[in-house]
């Protein structure tokens, strides 16, 4: 039996993922979630986990107190040098569910420990991929996408790894805004931006798919993780959100891999690899099914192009691009700034690093992408305060 240590566990892939495991019997040993202490203290009597992570002290001692009185063993563990603590702990694979950058350094962590990682932290990928799947490489660890777009691409790439590819079409739903005008995106709300119109995914995610920066985050992702070039990604709008992605070889074939819009299915897929187990999830159903694709439009929605900018800059240019991603998209939550100031506080930020703190693409570290993370976060964050 499989075990893992499951990171955001409290998230909306965390929660899938835990449906998965208790339906194929996968052994949790590790949960970690941020503040959402009650769902945490549900799960971790669901699943009896050797060890519980939180980044809050205060809330650490709210769940410790909590499990003296019920009677709970887990360790509870906080702070910075928590991720290093449960390492310490023996467990197979590391289900990196965590949303936002600070998703990158348990990915470095586990992989120095040699553990695989089932990755749903997009972000990882997109602030430090280089330096990621170098060190994957180097350590013979395997990092196992659980984005459905890119268990897509993994799935089409098995038994082809020796072949030349032409294309990776990427495919995006186009969100929920995908019919708006130019006019109705200037004046569309956070309510309108949440209600996607084939997926339920949490907060940041869903809007980043309404700005189609989510998109824009897996061309890194897939230029990352596939080591093709960003002209050999094509990304195509389909509304059905049934072709997950395709990939095109040099010998005109196209390969695509399709499914119901359920990440159960790509969650159980990195856990059970490279077998597959049967589930109860539901199958798709072709009658009556149409299946259609469109080009993105550019410029309605341009925070798609500032991903490929992005790779075009190369070194620190992802990561800075990330962090004010980040940034812009928590003042659209919180209700400080509107849909299209998103793109704009993006702009003005790589503008500003292109300006002042551009670093050479061969030479940076962990340290230095944490560095213009933080940076590039801060000014962001005075442009979201500025309105």
């Amino acid at each position: 039996m499989k075990s893992i240590a499951l990171l955001g566990s409290t998230g909306s892939i965390g929660t899938q993922t835990l449906e998965v495991c208790k339906n194929i019997g996968i052994e949790v040993k590790v949960l970690s979630g941020h503040r959402n202490t009650d769902l945490l203290k549900r799960q971790t009597l669901d699943f009896k986990p050797e060890a519980v992570l939180v980044s809050d002290d205060e809330k650490a001692l709210e769940l410790k107190r909590d499990f003296w009185l019920s009677g709970i063993k887990a360790e509870v563990l906080s702070g910075d040098g928590a991720f290093g603590e449960l390492f310490d702990i023996e467990f197979d694979v590391t289900v990196n569910a965590l949303v936002g950058s600070v998703g990158l350094l348990p990915t470095l962590m586990s992989i120095e420990k040699r553990r695989n990682v089932a990755l749903a932290n997009k972000e990882t990928l997109v602030a430090g991929g280089e330096l990621v799947m170098a060190a994957a490489k180097a350590a013979n660890v395997g990092i196992l996408p659980i984005d459905s777009e890119h268990s897509a691409i993994f799935q089409c790439l098995e038994g082809n790894r020796h072949n030349e590819i032409d294309k990776i079409y990427l495919t995006a739903s186009g969100g929920p805004f995908r019919s708006f005008s130019s006019q109705q995106l200037k004046e569309a709300t956070l309510e309108d931006a949440l209600k996607h119109p084939n997926w339920s995914m949490g907060k940041k995610i869903t809007v980043d798919s309404a700005t189609l920066m989510n998109k824009g985050l897996e061309v890194i992702e897939a230029v990352r993780l596939y080591s093709v070039l960003p002209s050999k990604i094509e990304v195509l709008v389909h509304p059905q959100s049934i072709v997950h992605s395709m990939v095109g070889f040099t010998d005109g074939s196209v390969i695509a891999q399709l499914g119901m819009p359920d990440m159960r299915v790509p969650i159980q897929y990195a856990l059970t690899y490279p077998d597959r187990k049967a589930s109860s999830f539901p199958a798709l159903d072709f009658i009556g099914k149409s299946l259609t694709f469109e080009k993105p439009r550019w410029d309605d929605f341009p925070c798609l192009g500032l991903a490929f900018e992005a790779l075009e800059s190369g070194g620190l240019f992802p990561a800075v691009m990330n962090a004010a991603n980040e940034a812009a998209v928590a003042g659209f939550i919180e209700k400080k700034i509107s849909f299209d100031a998103i793109f704009k506080i993006i702009r003005s930020t790589l503008d500003e690093y292109n300006i002042k703190n551009k670093i050479s693409v061969k030479n940076y570290n962990v340290s230095d992408v944490t560095d213009a993370d933080k940076w590039a976060r801060e000014y962001a964050g005075r442009l979201v305060l500025g309105g």
